[in-house]
């Protein structure tokens, strides 16, 4: 897809409304704040994540990365796991699901589109910083299960329009065909060192996703049953 103009898009759909939306006009003592620098401040937290990890990050040091008064952060967000919730929140609604009118060609624009240009290490490191954080902290992992991952929810929307296409059968578990590439990109990260890119997504997608999704259009998978075995 190299030098082909990117195809019609339409934006994903919207993560859950995060606290600092419902609160984005007023403080919370109800008066009104300057909302300027909320993005500055959710960026300053994902780029400490990325270097240090949740567990090392304070905010205190968001504060101090972001150059705001540590009461600025807490107006805000009332601990970091809520800071975090909502950066990430704010940082997954922007991104686009490509539309080709086809699976393979929306499966590969969307491969082209999430990684290239931009630093294919960053989301990965983000995720991996707050790994163990998830696992042991009930409150971040409740914030975070409140937002669907880029990835996930792209896939989820090209293999939905594909199916009312009928070019695919409903596969039998959506949710792992989109955690398919998402999975396999953080798999190599951990094990090789290396980030995803389009060339990796582009072999996930051929490899592995499409032929899933595939087979679940094959006759045996739309309910045809198979013959007993002969003993």
């Amino acid at each position: 897809m190299s030098g082909a103009a990117m195809p019609v898009t339409r934006s994903l759909p919207p993560s859950t409304p995060s606290l600092s939306d419902q609160t984005s006009e007023r403080g919370r003592g109800g008066r009104s704040r300057d909302t300027s620098r909320d993005d500055v401040l959710r960026r300053a937290a994902l780029d400490l994540v990325t270097e240090i990890g949740y567990d090392r990050m304070t905010m205190d040091a968001v504060a101090a990365r972001a150059g705001a008064g540590k009461a600025t952060v807490y107006r805000r967000w009332s601990n970091k796991a809520e800071l975090v919730g909502d950066a990430l929140a704010h940082a997954h609604v922007d991104g686009e699901v490509p539309d080709s009118g086809s699976l393979r060609g929306d499966l590969a624009a969307l491969g082209d589109y999430l990684f290239s240009g931009q630093d294919p290490l960053y989301k990965a490191r983000l995720i991996t910083g707050m790994a163990s954080a998830l696992l042991a902290d009930p409150e971040l992992r409740q914030a975070f299960g409140t937002l669907a991952p880029p990835i996930e929810r792209a896939v989820a929307t090209i293999v939905d329009r594909a199916v009312a296409r009928g070019e695919i059968a409903a596969p039998a578990d959506p949710a792992l065909m989109a955690a398919i590439l998402p999975a396999l990109g953080l798999h190599r990260l951990i094990f090789t060192g290396g980030g995803p890119d389009p060339d990796h997504a582009a072999a996930v997608i051929d490899n592995v996703l499409l032929p899933a999704l595939l087979a679940s259009s094959a006759p045996e998978s739309r309910g045809s049953t198979r013959p007993a075995r002969e003993t």
